[in-house]
């Protein structure tokens, strides 16, 4: 089944999509996103998602659409021409499924605290790879200041690979405020502060805390924090992109934790 043909971009429900695609405050006020492509709608299934509408290029093969709209009982099947399709799809090659879906709240994770709180990271792909980096070393949550881009932006999404809908996420946060309240340990991820990273005892309740791709941690983040902390670069560069230096440093975390498990095992 494709579903419905729609041509014309004065149709409503190609006008509802293109502020999806386009508007933050549009995906925000209705809680819905774009998932592009079947990688992000297979993650959003899995997750315990439905997608509200199915969107399918004309030239995408209907056979290989058929069993998507079979996952998805409830959703209103669309087809769209290519040059209408394109100007959803947040690539230059798009690839030729969309699915309009509602945001999902992953559930809280029961174990030790391992959060990722990211600091006004304003670039979607950045982003995206940084959730997914915290997704894939078992973090319990996600903190994004009130300056980060939005998560649920289908560029955001497409750099996340699905870990907007298995980590749990705290979006708009004064991140002082919530740093000071945090029963834990909180590092903010600095260029040449004293502390080495590899020197500190990362196995307790732990918020690790990356900046701004230029301006790094911002001052009132960082003297919220109870620690600061560089990564010892052995090569001749500055610094390292925000989300290398979290994904180093949320897996050491898990390194430590691992080996203090067997330890006591």
């Amino acid at each position: 089944m494709t579903g419905t043909a729609i041509t014309s971009r004065d149709n409503a429900i190609f006008k509802r999509l293109k502020k999806l695609a386009e508007s933050a405050r549009a995906r925000r006020e209705a809680r819905m996103t774009l998932l592009d492509g079947e990688h992000l709608l297979a993650a959003c299934l899995d997750a315990g998602g439905q997608p509200h509408t199915l969107v399918r290029a004309a030239s995408f093969a209907a056979e290989r659409f058929e069993p998507w709209a079979a996952r998805c009982p409830d959703a209103r099947c669309v087809t769209l021409p290519d040059a209408l399709f394109a100007e959803l799809a947040p690539v230059t090659t798009p690839t030729g499924v969309l699915a309009e879906a509602a945001w999902l709240t992953p559930p809280a994770v029961d174990a030790v605290p391992l959060v990722i709180v990211l600091d006004d990271i304003q670039d979607p792909g950045n982003l995206g790879a940084m959730l997914r980096t915290g997704a894939a070393a078992g973090a319990t949550l996600a903190v994004l200041s009130r300056g980060c881009h939005d998560p649920w932006s289908p560029k955001a999404l497409r750099g996340g690979q699905g870990a907007q809908f298995v980590l749990p996420m705290l979006h708009g946060v004064d991140l002082a405020t919530w740093l000071q309240a945090f029963d834990g340990d909180s590092i903010a991820l600095t260029l040449a502060d004293d502390s080495d990273f590899y020197g500190l005892d990362l196995g307790g309740p732990l918020a690790l805390v990356a900046g701004n791709e230029g301006a790094g941690v911002s001052a009132a983040v960082r003297d919220a924090a109870t620690a600061r902390a560089h990564i010892p670069m052995v090569g001749r560069v500055e610094s390292l992109n925000a989300a290398a230096a979290l994904a180093v440093a949320v897996f050491e975390a898990v390194r430590q934790r691992r080996g203090q498990s067997q330890a006591g095992s």
